[in-house]
């Protein structure tokens, strides 16, 4: 299954299977037994007669909607008769095979050819038919249905479970039928408290409810490969359409700054599509697993990763990377066989030289990256003869992940996203200064909807243009 499923919590509606298909009910249930989900429904079965005939009377009965339509089960089943073996189709619940006056006019005309004959069939559904919310629908409590705990992340084979207090009792069971029911989980979780409630790295506290207890996993990600304790580092498989925009905004041989770059998911795609990253974590144990991942992913000749504060890194970095030796990556494009038998001569290596100023600063740290924004003022102070209009360089794009209230009009959210980052930089900043607005263009601001965390709490990327009057501040 991919990544993700799901909403923390979403409306379940009762199953879409008719009754006498549904599971048998058990609301006693606290300790998950398999055995009590059996059950047999009597059905009418079609048995054809000549194995030639089966395609056409599948055909038929398809067309005149005869042939039982259940969810994952197929209507072509095998039954003895007179000692042989031939095939049977399953019929819709409504038709009786004791009972003509049920029959449609198909089903009539192939008895009456002797095509077919109708008969009973016993079709036996057991615990690996039905699906999860069929189950958790036969052991929760009835007021408790409305809204199952059914959506969770799943990281390399380990699901993160996230449950309202109302199922904390049913935890183990729930956890047990989610991990039946998702043949890639092999670990079910449930987190006990906030992301970074008691640590600065974004790790939270977590109970195992169900499986194995490991937590070393390997997540795909844009094509690319990390291997981490899922325990000792952040991740979020929800952010990975949001990791994969951010990362087509920037181009071939520029040069980004990854200020938070956790395992690398920003900076090891980049890397990918030669782009040069400075990528930094101040985690020593997310620090190890990008440095892996550079590997793992052979990135290492435009990703290289760092361990430092944030905000210390944001100033170092500048001036580091304007003394930095110049780097030079040579890619030679792969033949075409055919083009190998034929000698021809293989085509002029791509070349990316690095820069040695950065285009781009992500700063993906929701909680506060904000107030990070203060190491901005005078980063590039008596630098300006390196930038337009004295250079064809713009002054690098921030773009920096952030929460705010979940209002009902998002401009709200926009102005007091605002507010804060210029309290940081000491420049005005407004939702007027967006492309296309009526403020500031050169700002080039844009405020994009990540996705809502909680009903109250929605997570935003602000991206602009460092202003002239920051970058170049004398401080």
């Amino acid at each position: 299954m991919e990544s993700t499923t799901g909403p923390d919590a979403s409306k379940t509606p009762n199953s879409d299977l008719p009754t006498m298909f549904r599971p048998p009910v058990n609301r006693a249930m606290r300790v998950l037994d398999r055995s009590f989900f059996k059950k047999t429904v009597p059905l009418s079965a079609a048995t054809v007669f000549k194995s030639s005939d089966i395609s056409r009377v599948r055909g038929q009965l398809h067309k005149s909607r005869d042939l039982l339509g259940l969810p994952r089960t197929s209507s072509i089943r095998e039954v003895k008769v007179d000692d042989e073996v031939k095939k049977c189709l399953l019929l819709r619940e409504g038709v009786k095979y004791d009972d003509a006056a049920t029959w449609s006019p198909t089903i009539n005309e192939l008895v009456e050819n002797g095509a077919v004959g109708i008969g009973r069939y016993d079709l036996e559904l057991d615990y690996d038919y039905w699906t999860y919310a069929d189950i958790m629908n036969a052991i929760l409590p009835e007021d408790m249905l409305e809204e199952l705990p059914q959506g969770f992340t799943q990281v390399g084979h380990v699901s993160h479970l996230n449950l309202r207090e109302q199922y904390t009792p049913y935890k183990h069971l729930i956890a047990q039928v989610l991990k039946d029911k998702n043949p890639t989980v092999r670990t079910v979780i449930r987190k006990t408290e906030d992301v970074g409630a008691k640590s600065e790295f974004r790790t939270f506290p977590f109970e195992f409810l169900a499986g194995d207890e490991d937590m070393n996993v390997i997540q795909h990600e844009q094509d690319c490969e990390f291997r981490f304790d899922y325990s000792r580092v952040y991740w979020n498989s929800r952010l990975e359409t949001e990791h994969r925009r951010l990362v087509n905004k920037f181009r071939p041989g520029e040069m980004v700054c990854d200020v938070m770059a956790g395992v690398g998911p920003f900076a090891v795609p980049a890397g990918k599509k030669k782009i040069f990253v400075w990528a930094n974590d101040l985690n020593p144990h997310g620090y190890e697993v990008m440095q892996d991942a550079i590997r793992r992913n052979k990135v290492n000749k435009f990703v290289t990763p760092f361990n430092k504060d944030g905000r210390a890194f944001i100033r170092w970095s500048a001036n580091e990377l304007l003394q930095t030796e110049p780097v030079t990556v040579a890619i030679q494009k792969k033949q075409r066989r055919s083009a190998q038998k034929e000698e021809t001569p293989a085509p002029p290596a791509e070349v990316y030289k690095r820069p040695t100023l950065f285009g781009h600063y992500v700063m993906n740290l929701p909680a506060n990256a904000i107030e990070f924004l203060d190491a901005f003022p005078g980063v590039y102070a008596g630098k300006e003869s390196l930038f337009a209009p004295h250079t064809s360089t713009p002054l690098p794009m921030v773009h920096v992940y952030c929460f705010s209230g979940h209002s009902e009009d998002e401009v709200d959210d926009h102005k007091d996203i605002c507010q804060r980052i210029s309290e940081r930089i000491g420049y005005t900043i407004t939702p007027e200064d967006r492309v296309g607005g009526s403020g500031n263009v050169e700002l080039e601001l844009a405020i994009h909807n990540v996705r809502l965390v909680s009903p109250n709490k929605q997570m935003f990327c602000a991206s602009f243009r460092l202003p002239k009057e920051v970058a170049f501040r004398q401080v």
